[in-house]
């Protein structure tokens, strides 16, 4: 490809309100530009990359035995209803109408989509295990759209296992390995990390994370023992439930303290020794009533997960006066015929002082088990940073990052809400097991250019680069430009994908363009090299060497390929 018929160009500086480094580069180097309504445009160079992760995914995936499909980005909603998929991801889930008024949704992955598929082609255990997968678009209606990290509309590689149930933990293994090979192959730093389930059937999940400053998730890690999860899964480390006495319970006047924070100031105590009172509305069973410590905050993924509902939305007023609960003041003691979920928090702070049900008053000394009790006692908290590990009990600490890919064991309830099963060996109808692999390539693309870069530009890893040589030719006169021109023949017929800088700009010019694009070998065809029958070869982030001209494209071919093989020495 010659620089000078590419479409995009370099930018000497990134838009005002490109703020992070990595988007920066994106723009700066024509990968990427942004369009009008917070979406962007992949521009050649950026396809480029985009086109090699996608080839490094299909390779791992094909050495499992994978085979691709394609599957579509609008999908009729009535699937993602069957399977409760619709109400978990709620608001986020983007719904249109065709002409003939039909409901259809831009679908953020294609899990029930496949399982309906497998419930027509898979009918007997012969055809267990399979592996399917996809490379393809996909729509998640995010509130925050931030670049690349969290956009509206991504490609992303989707892998689906499906399994009798015994078999799917062997086969979802040899995806996780595929998927770490083709993050290793890009040369990403990645974090396995536990994750929450995001939707109802996802019983084990973890994901991909890469620490980043820019990122839109929150890591909490055990620099201790290795421990790694998502806010929304993190769990700290089991107190045990208060087995002391506890006085009488006890009313007292409280005007004016409908807060946890007001309650504390007025009776001077800490907030770790009130109860809140939380109540969610779920399609599934109503109100639920959440009691947690003062100090701690409810976690919504795990609430869902232990409540097994598919969304929360809060709770009216009318909700809670409806159970005998007092906004404000509300209290689980005496009340009943409503769901209570209590934080394991409550059960191991002793007494505590909660509402009265009764406006203006609250009640000390309020015990679980022995005042009240709860349906459900569960980790419903959300981990603070320094709360201890579950592992080791050493200090938890938060960092930023981002997550690229995710991975969930369905085990067999989706298949099973979608009637999809195979005859066993005794001709027994059993559900099909399934898993999901994700891997969402834009913020991929991202991760390596955080992770890969430098003051001057990008630096590429072999594996994604998008040329593998970037051929500058210097100098005006006839015979440089007709030997830079040959030298470029010479390497595309030796099968090397070349980025040939053809313009006739300053040295410096060209010469920074190069650092920015980082590609990994820079070969340079000057006035100077050619009157010594020379050629110069340097790597994107090593010292440069010259070589004799007609030695150039076995020595160029020798070094792409121990670059790419990590084989330099």
């Amino acid at each position: 490809m010659r620089i000078s018929t590419l479409f995009g160009r370099t930018l000497r500086e990134a838009p005002t309100e490109a703020e992070q480094p990595a988007y920066r580069l994106l723009l700066r180097a024509g990968l990427l530009r942004a369009l009008p309504g917070a979406s962007h445009a992949l521009l050649p160079l950026g396809m480029r990359v985009v086109r090699r992760i996608e080839a490094l995914v299909r390779d791992e995936l094909e050495r499992i035995s994978g085979q691709e499909c394609r599957m579509p980005l609008v999908q009729d909603a009535g699937l993602w209803e069957q399977t409760s998929r619709a109400a978990a991801y709620g608001s986020s889930l983007a719904r249109l109408r065709d002409r003939n008024d039909r409901d259809l949704v831009l679908a953020p992955d294609s899990v029930a989509a496949l399982a309906s598929l497998a419930r027509r082609e898979i009918t007997s255990y012969r055809q267990l295990p399979a592996l399917l997968y996809a490379i393809g678009a996909a729509y998640h209606d995010e509130p925050r759209v931030r670049g690349l990290t969290r956009a509206r509309e991504v490609m992303q590689a989707e892998a689906w296992a499906f399994a009798a149930a015994d078999e799917l933990e062997q086969i979802f293994d040899q995806v996780a390995a595929a998927g770490e090979r083709i993050l290793e192959c890009c040369g990403v730093t990645t974090i396995n990390v536990e994750a929450a389930p995001t939707e109802p059937g996802k019983r084990a999940a973890g994901a991909y994370a890469v620490r980043s400053p820019s990122g839109d998730e929150t890591l909490a890690i055990c620099l201790s023992c290795g421990y790694a999860a998502l806010l929304e899964a993190a769990v700290s480390a089991v107190s045990p439930p208060y087995s002391g006495a506890a006085p009488p319970i006890e009313e007292t006047a409280t005007p004016d303290c409908p807060t946890i924070a007001s309650l504390a100031a007025f009776l001077h105590i800490p907030e770790s020794a009130t109860a809140k009172a939380v109540f969610f509305d779920t399609p599934e069973r109503g109100l639920i009533f959440v009691v947690i410590r003062g100090d701690r905050d409810v976690n919504e993924a795990k609430l869902r997960e232990v409540a097994d509902v598919s969304a929360l939305a809060p709770a009216g007023i009318d909700q809670v006066a409806a159970v005998g609960a007092t906004a404000g003041y509300a209290s689980p003691v005496g009340l009943h015929d409503v769901t209570i979920i209590a934080d394991r928090s409550v059960s191991a702070a002793g007494p505590l002082v909660a509402g009265a049900n009764k406006v203006g008053y609250h009640l000390r000394n309020v015990v679980l088990g022995r005042d009240w009790q709860a349906t459900q006692i569960a980790d419903i908290a959300q981990v603070r940073d320094g709360d201890a590990c579950p592992r080791c009990g050493q200090p938890l600490a938060f960092e930023r990052g981002s997550v690229i890919g995710r991975l969930h064991r369905l085990d067999t309830e989706l298949a099973a809400s979608l009637d999809a099963t195979y005859l066993d060996l005794n001709g027994v109808a059993r559900p099909i097991a399934m898993g999901a692999w994700r891997l969402a390539i834009e913020p991929l693309l991202y991760a390596i250019i955080e992770q890969h870069h430098d003051d001057a530009g990008i630096i590429w890893p072999a594996a994604v680069a998008p040329f593998s040589v970037h051929l500058v030719r210097l100098g005006k006169k006839p015979a440089t430009h007709a030997a830079a021109d040959a030298l470029y023949a010479e390497l595309r017929a030796a099968g090397l994908e070349v980025l040939y800088d053809d313009r006739d700009e300053s040295a410096g010019v060209k010469f920074n363009d190069a650092d920015l694009i980082g590609l990994p070998t820079r070969v340079l065809v000057s006035d100077r090299l050619l009157a010594a029958d020379e050629v110069e070869i340097k790597p994107r982030d090593g010292e440069a060497f010259k070589v004799a001209r007609e030695e150039a494209v076995a020595a160029i071919s020798v070094w792409v390929a121990a670059d790419r093989s990590g084989d330099l020495t």
